[in-house]
């Protein structure tokens, strides 16, 4: 990713975000011949991590260096990548878009995809913000191998309910979920049921803070003194999607567990024509490896989508008589395919 100059002022495709999904999507683009702008903020949800997993051939490959890999890949096949953010993206009358970048500059772009992911809100609690990452966590699949067998505590969050908790107990004997100031009463029977069937250990009371020694948690401080030795803690963030973009431009969403999330097909268009997106910017459930795949997709139906449309104006021209250099080359292009 740099700050060069870009190399031209109108592209087939605006990718908005350079992460998994975007980058994805760029790819599939690339090696298709479309022209492709990538405009990327560096601003990736999973930077706090050393590690991703789930994602074959690339399990426990530093976040930073994959995505350092993909970048290389993509721009071998002619995509630009820049570093900026876009400021706005509107339509142009005809179909396609006007994208403003925060540097001033103003692109047109036939098509977009948004792919700028979720911010994670964490909970208030001291020592989260600073442990996140390391020894606080979210994920069983993402981060569970890493944390088994050890003493690991979850704070409850009523939108999860007992989730998180039950999820870990697979992967330790010694998991604790503390109610942080939740009454007892507002977890049902077959909760409770749940929680002593998977070994699940329940503590009450407000909770005061994460204890750190030697750069490590070492407890979890309740408000009356007392300490739990963990030395790994499970939150809910909230999960909030950076859709300003979409929402600006009037694209339906959707009710996930997480909340209103924009909504797409199942090859990431979305209910504004010309608009795709991808990865968390669609769900809060998308991970690296769901990711690439959703960005696949969004870049093959787009190419798809770019191409009948040209060959259909081709088409109209040569019935009305009218030729034009470029529609006789996408007709070219289409019968040396059939060939």
């Amino acid at each position: 990713m740099n700050n060069r100059q870009r190399a031209r002022d109108a592209y087939d495709v605006v990718v908005v975000g350079g992460g998994t999904a975007g980058l994805a999507a760029a790819l599939v683009l690339g090696r298709s011949r479309r022209s492709v702008l990538v405009v990327d903020a560096g601003e990736p949800r999973n930077a706090p991590a050393a590690h991703m997993h789930g994602y074959p051939s690339r399990d426990g490959m530093p976040p930073a260096e994959f995505l350092a890999e993909v970048r290389r890949e993509t721009e071998a096949y002619g995509v630009e990548l820049v570093r900026d953010r876009v400021a706005a993206a509107e339509p142009d009358g005809s179909g396609e878009f006007r994208v403003l970048l925060a540097d001033g500059g103003q692109v047109h772009a036939r098509r977009l995809v948004v792919a700028t992911g979720l911010v994670d809100e964490l909970p208030g609690l001291p020592g989260v913000a600073e442990r996140w990452g390391k020894d606080v966590i979210h994920c069983p699949y993402c981060h569970g191998w890493e944390v088994r067998d050890q003493a690991i505590g979850v704070l409850y969050a009523k939108a999860f309910g007992i989730h998180q908790a039950l999820l870990f107990s697979q992967l330790s004997d010694d998991v604790t979920l503390f109610l942080d100031g939740a009454a007892e009463d507002d977890l049902p029977d077959a909760d409770w049921q749940m929680l002593a069937a998977a070994g699940v250990s329940v503590i009450g009371g407000k909770l005061d803070g994460l204890v750190v020694r030697d750069d490590a948690l070492s407890a979890v401080r309740l408000a009356d003194g007392r300490e739990f030795a963990r030395s790994v803690f499970v939150v809910a963030p909230r999960m909030v999607p950076r859709d300003g973009l979409l929402t600006a431009l009037g694209a339906r969403t959707k009710e996930t567990p997480a909340g209103p999330f924009t909504d797409v097909d199942p090859m990431g268009q979305t209910s504004v024509p010309g608009v795709y997106a991808a990865g968390n910017a669609t769900g809060p459930a998308e991970q690296v490896v769901n990711a690439a795949s959703a960005g696949y997709r969004a870049g093959a139906a787009l190419h798809a989508d770019l191409l009948h449309t040209d060959l259909e104006r081709a088409a109209e021209r040569r019935r009305a008589g009218v030729f034009s250099p470029e529609g006789e080359r996408a007709v070219a292009r289409a019968r040396a395919r059939r060939v």
